[in-house]
């Protein structure tokens, strides 16, 4: 049975994906557990940041469950595959907490689009990312054309989805969408995660929302003044010119 788990380490929680015999791939079910987390997480205050990552040694996740989708019709398929599984990798995008993609072995299609809602990426020396869609007469549906078009150069997604070719680790690091390479990437996108929860939880969260709307260059300044304004009154604030003045770590 296909599963999705969610664990609270402190100020860490981590989404383990486990579909092993299908090398993760991502059912209905799993869908709507990612969802429940996404729910979860946001309702726990002390959550400062979320580790994605998967069961097994072989695969991240290697895309849809054809076996899901493959007998629906084009209209179930449009509604209750696409939009759906689209809805719902978005919520765990816009997760006002930032989140660490594990990724090692195989990354392709909904597996890549899903590293691609993270906000960081740590790749194993093994990972392999493909987008193979067109190979069996079907298209991203999950903004492998439209979020990861916005974190890779054109020329390569386009090289993705037009050819099906497989990218190993170094090139993706190179183009920018992979932020370390690791001999064991859960233990430093721990430490990669345990940094962002010494920070102020408010001002990392604000900051967050600040990144992920700068291309809409014209409501940028009226987000940014409101948001400063929301840190601004918060006593972390306080706390960090304190430590500032002081020359010691701050204690938020």
């Amino acid at each position: 049975m296909s599963i999705v788990r969610l664990s609270v380490d402190g100020k860490i929680a981590s989404i383990c994906l486990d579909n092993q015999k299908k090398l993760n791939a991502l059912t209905p079910l799993m869908l709507s557990q990612i969802e429940e987390h996404c729910a979860a997480i946001e309702a726990n205050a002390d959550i400062r940041a979320v580790l994605l990552r998967a069961e097994g040694e072989r695969a991240f996740c290697v895309g849809a469950d054809i076996d899901a989708w493959s007998s629906m019709t084009p209209f179930q398929f449009a509604r209750r595959w696409v939009r759906e599984g689209h809805r719902i990798i978005d919520r765990f995008a816009n997760l006002p907490i930032p989140t660490i993609g594990v990724i090692s072995g195989y990354a392709f299609g909904g597996g890549l689009e899903l590293a691609a809602a993270c906000d960081l990426r740590v790749f194993a020396n093994d990972t392999i990312c493909s987008m193979p869609e067109t190979g069996i007469g079907i298209v991203p549906g999950w903004s492998g054309t439209q979020r990861l078009s916005k974190q890779i150069p054109q020329a390569l997604i386009k090289e993705m989805v037009f050819t099906g070719c497989r990218i190993g680790a170094k090139r993706m690091y190179e183009c920018g969408f992979a932020n370390l390479i690791a001999e064991d990437p859960l233990e430093n996108a721990q430490k990669i995660a345990d940094k962002i929860a010494q920070r102020s939880p408010k001002a990392v969260e604000a900051s967050k929302y600040m990144i992920s709307i700068a291309q809409n260059e014209d409501v940028g300044a009226l987000v940014e003044a409101l948001a400063g304004g929301l840190v601004k009154g918060d006593p972390d604030l306080q706390e960090g010119l304190a430590a500032f003045y002081e020359k010691r770590e701050p204690l938020y």
